[in-house]
């Protein structure tokens, strides 16, 4: 693919990420998720070489391909909202991307109440990323999360954050646009109300690893 017809193609999607495809072709994002602002609050590791990945809501997949990039032997992206094109895009950006970065990740058209390990099995690690706080059935989704992490592997949860200061676990519920304008935001915990609704799900150990930033996101791992 030429520069000039991936530049062409890459102005007729619409993105969230911000990743270099090649050739100096940079897609115009909001977010650079594995920059350096931003990649040290989702404490991914360094390595994930010879682990099996899943990246839950991928949208255009910045996140799946860099597991590829760290040595991961398998990765799979699923996603729905930003696939089906009812919401912020479709899933012509992921296809794209894939294609120029020319990196073997796997996908699956799938709604987070639907995962389940019959359906796309289990998976060392998984990354869970902006995604609880748009979900109307968090704890339901806690539990697929749960079910598709095998056991002893990692999840790690990132998300937007609310009332950060106290200590008794709390949710922001947000019933219209009152979040950032977006009426898909319909929650923000703070993180006793994250930690321990991860507990409830299942996960055993829980830890906050990224505490609330001045962009009120915060990351978790639970095994």
């Amino acid at each position: 693919m030429t520069k000039d017809e991936l530049r062409r193609r890459v102005d007729s999607q619409k993105w969230f990420h911000i990743m270099d495809l090649g050739h100096n072709v940079i897609t115009p994002g909001v977010t650079e998720p594995t920059g350096k602002e931003h990649a040290p609050r989702y404490r991914v590791p360094a390595s994930l070489a010879g682990k099996t990945i899943l990246d839950i809501g991928a949208w255009d997949g910045a996140w799946s391909f860099e597991a590829k990039r760290r040595g991961a032997d398998r990765v799979l992206a699923t996603d729905s909202y930003s696939w089906g094109g009812g919401g912020w895009g479709d899933k012509r950006s992921f296809e794209l991307a894939r294609e120029a970065l020319a990196l073997d990740v796997e996908d699956e058209y799938i709604d987070v109440l639907d995962l389940s390990p019959e359906r796309i099995g289990t998976f060392d690690v998984v990354f869970f990323f902006g995604v609880i706080y748009h979900m109307r059935n968090p704890m339901m989704a806690l539990d697929r999360l749960r079910s598709v992490t095998a056991p002893g592997g990692l999840a790690i949860v990132e998300s937007l954050s609310a009332m950060s200061r106290r200590n008794e676990p709390l949710l922001a519920f947000y019933p219209h646009n009152e979040c950032g304008g977006d009426p898909t935001n319909w929650f923000a915990p703070n993180p006793p109300a994250l930690q321990g609704m991860l507990q409830a799900a299942g996960f055993s150990d829980v830890t906050v690893v990224s505490p609330p930033d001045k962009f009120s996101r915060m990351t978790l791992h639970a095994r």
